[in-house]
């Protein structure tokens, strides 16, 4: 209930609610209090839990402690355990007032205590007080749910440029390349599945965080961006490439790595975010060895995201057809990674791979290029 203020603008009264099976101490309320507040009684426990729930719902419970029924030391129990009226703040009213009493009233919840007969200015100060807490306390609630939905907004936006990025990187490299979309899907797969069998690993545990896995996820289709900077008459050459153009050829990993890092410099800043494309896209053709580029890394010098997608693009580029080659079978592409082991690739990601072989077929299939090409054909032949 509202009222007008002399100045004729509304002020909200909160609500007080007083459970007492006292019709005396039920008068000398609402007498004390009525001005200021909007009261609503109860001479007994059980109404006294419906009345609390009953809108408006109380900002305050004034509870006696011996009534008939439901003492209110239960009843303050109850209060407390229901989500919808845990937070009221509750003030016992009663002529107990031992150590033990106070005791156990403090301990089922309640903020304060006011020995019967009651003092009229006492009852209005510490009324007026708890209600001030309450207030207060829910602003800084609500603020923080506000903030907190904020904060989640915000978060799910820079996830959204992220991943728009990202996907505008790689699609741009695609355009570029006589790879299929199929094969950043695929690669991305095997990546993935082979970050998730290793994330327990001690070597890789404290990389293959959750958040640090999706980035690698995301990340893995820009494996190939430096092929942007290879000429056509290479990039798209049908047959085998003199030792001239491979040269050139090899050195698409440092330009994608470097084109990641110009874009940086344009706005002025690190994403850190990309950080893990910058490694897939520079690192994935170092091997395990030294023998790889463009940088000759050996070993666990050679980032992590880097050895995950060596093996994936790899294997992809073995299982699948070419202008220029045939695709191999799993088996005959399996054998060349576990030759690698220890050479070209790190030991520890081959034997994620061994344990996840039926996995890639899995992936390779899913994500055919074959099939791709048949639905496109005859876009109803799979109705």
């Amino acid at each position: 209930m509202n009222i007008l203020n002399p100045a004729g603008t509304v002020k909200v009264r909160n609500t007080v609610l007083v459970i007492d099976d006292s019709p005396e101490i039920i008068g000398i309320t609402n007498a004390l209090l009525k001005d200021e507040y909007h009261l609503k009684a109860a001479n007994c426990g059980e109404k006294g839990l419906l009345l609390a729930t009953t809108e408006p719902k109380p900002d305050i419970i004034l509870l006696d402690i011996m009534m008939p029924g439901i003492d209110g030391f239960e009843v303050c129990r109850r209060l407390k355990l229901n989500p919808a009226t845990r937070d009221i703040p509750i003030i016992f009213l009663s002529a107990m007032d031992s150590d033990e009493d106070l005791e156990s009233g403090f301990g089922l919840g309640a903020v304060d205590y006011i020995t019967k007969p009651i003092h009229g200015s006492l009852m209005l100060a510490r009324v007026k007080t708890h209600i001030s807490l309450k207030l207060t306390a829910d602003f800084i609630k609500d603020k923080n749910v506000f903030l907190v939905g904020e904060v989640y907004k915000r978060t799910n936006e820079l996830e959204f440029i992220q991943d728009v990025t990202i996907l505008a990187m790689a699609s741009l490299a695609e355009t570029r390349d006589n790879e299929t979309g199929n094969h950043l899907r695929r690669t991305q797969g095997y990546v993935l599945a082979l970050a998730e069998r290793l994330k327990r690993h001690p070597q890789f545990s404290l990389l293959l965080t959750r958040t640090n896995i999706d980035l690698i996820y995301k990340s893995a289709p820009l494996h190939d961006i430096g092929k942007v900077g290879i000429p056509d008459a290479i990039l798209l050459k049908p047959g085998k490439l003199t030792s001239e153009e491979f040269e050139i050829m090899k050195t698409h990993a440092a330009l994608g790595r470097i084109a990641i890092e110009n874009a940086e410099r344009e706005i002025g800043r690190n994403a850190p975010f990309l950080n893990f494309a910058k490694e897939i896209a520079g690192s994935h053709q170092e091997k395990w060895d030294g023998s790889g580029y463009p940088e000759g890394l050996v070993g666990e010098n050679i980032p992590i995201s880097a050895r995950l997608m060596a093996v994936a693009d790899v294997y992809d580029a073995l299982v699948s057809e070419r202008p220029y080659k045939k695709a191999m079978s799993h088996e005959q592409a399996a054998k060349i990674i576990i030759d690698g082991r220890g050479q070209h690739f790190d030991p520890d990601v081959v034997d994620a791979f061994i344990e996840l072989q039926e996995k890639f077929q899995e992936i390779s299939r899913k994500f055919s290029d074959i099939r791709d090409s048949e639905l496109a054909a005859n876009p109803l032949g799979h109705i």
